[in-house]
């Protein structure tokens, strides 16, 4: 099987509101409303190169990601 196009991807971030403020304040345009999935979630998506849809997604109740990163002295 070969893969011909890419036409999403799914970005994990930690706060879906706050980055599609900044992406809007650069003039990307939001695809529909960021709205919640089930209790668990909230999804925003925006078109990203060649059309791509890329998906912003928060998982609701979850410890920050850079918390994540942060070694643990």
């Amino acid at each position: 099987m070969t893969i011909q196009r890419m036409d999403h991807v799914s970005v994990v971030i930690d706060d879906v509101d706050a980055t599609v403020a900044g992406l809007r304040a650069h003039g990307v345009k939001l695809i529909g409303e960021v709205a919640p999935y089930q209790d668990s979630y909230r999804l925003g998506y925006v078109r990203g190169p060649e059309g791509i849809i890329v998906a912003l997604t928060a998982q609701l109740g979850r410890q920050p990601i850079a918390d994540n990163l942060r070694p643990n002295l």
